[in-house]
């Protein structure tokens, strides 16, 4: 399939200074017969720049939101407004590599369909249009509902790696055959979300080890950053997946996991959240409602404490991220 017709979506705020690379990366592939831009009511002019990226082939569109909706009302603004068979998701400060869709639709035996993502470090970040991987053996797999469940949920000094910051293209047929959309409630975790809701609803979920996406690690992304309320409904949104009938117990299990870790967070979140604003005593007062409330606040302070005393002692150096790594581990394509 040499013209598969590809729509990348890029919901975009305050991203002016990156978005010119992201859409110049899309706009350089064949399969891309669509590239549109939501700028979600951006107090920059992040319109006016995705408008001058334009390459005169007639692909770009760029939609403006008056009121900010957050990515998940974005995406689905973008998703309607376009026609193309398939959906990649492109993040504003984020980037395509060369070849990416050729490799992605070698094989069509897919719903959805993966690659590996280079994580660059701002401060290494350079030329974007010259960025090439090591040639990965592609190790395809298909991703089962439990595996990548469990595969988003994070471990302290381990580094970071969650399923669903997988970035796949997405067959149209599949989300209109099964109603899905983005929860426009959540601004955290939505990737997630839709996507085990998709394998959840049966998905082929093909992920490939070779690299094709490149993702920007910076300090002030909005992806980055989140509120305590976002933790809450992340968790939330684990709840709903339980109610569907057809889940086998062991997914439901592997969800109750995901949402004890994320509702876990959340507590710790609150806690702190709650001391700053009306001190230790409320606090405490919150944490001592209950041992589900006790536990991972007393645990997460702890480990807090424990790993500002390592650094202050120098036990333990906090490690900083490479320039460069990989999402998914993998293997050179020599070794094949």
């Amino acid at each position: 399939m040499t013209s598969p017709g590809v729509c990348v979506i890029i919901a975009a705020r305050n991203a002016a200074r990156t978005i010119p690379a992201a859409i110049a990366s899309a706009l350089r592939e064949a399969e891309v017969a669509e590239v549109v831009v939501v700028d979600d009511a951006s107090t920059d002019n992040t319109r006016d720049v995705a408008l001058a990226s334009d390459d005169g082939s007639g692909r770009l569109a760029v939609i403006r939101l008056d009121v900010n909706r957050g990515p998940s009302s974005a995406r689905n603004a973008a998703i309607q407004a376009s026609k193309s068979p398939f959906i990649s998701i492109l993040d504003a400060d984020d980037f395509f590599l060369e070849g990416r869709f050729r490799r992605l639709f070698a094989s069509t035996d897919w719903d959805f369909a993966a690659d590996n993502i280079m994580l660059i470090r701002d401060d290494a970040a350079t030329d974007l249009a010259k960025v090439a991987a090591p040639p990965f053996a592609a190790d395809p797999e298909f991703l089962d509902f439990e595996r990548f469940i469990d595969g988003n949920i994070s471990r302290r000094r381990v580094r970071r790696g969650e399923l669903g910051f997988l970035k796949p293209v997405i067959s149209r047929a599949f989300l209109e055959r099964h109603g899905l959309t983005y929860d426009e409630n959540l601004r955290l975790g939505e990737d997630y979300e839709l996507y085990a809701r998709a394998v959840a609803c049966g998905a082929r979920f093909k992920i490939i080890k070779s690299c094709g996406y490149g993702a920007i690690v910076r300090a002030d992304s909005l992806s980055g950053r989140h509120r305590t309320q976002d933790l809450k409904r992340l968790a939330d949104a684990d709840l709903a997946l339980l109610r569907i009938d057809s889940l086998p117990e062991r997914s439901k299990a592997a969800l109750r996991r995901h949402e004890r870790h994320v509702r876990d967070k959340y507590r710790l979140r609150k806690f702190l959240d709650v001391k700053a604003e009306r001190g230790l005593a409320s606090a405490a007062a919150y944490a001592f409602a209950s041992q589900s409330n006790l536990i991972p606040i007393v645990r997460g302070v702890a480990t807090d404490k424990l790993d500002a005393l390592f650094r202050r002692t120098g036990i333990a150096a906090e490690k900083q991220m490479p320039p460069m790594r990989f999402l998914m581990t993998a293997t050179s394509a020599a070794n094949e």
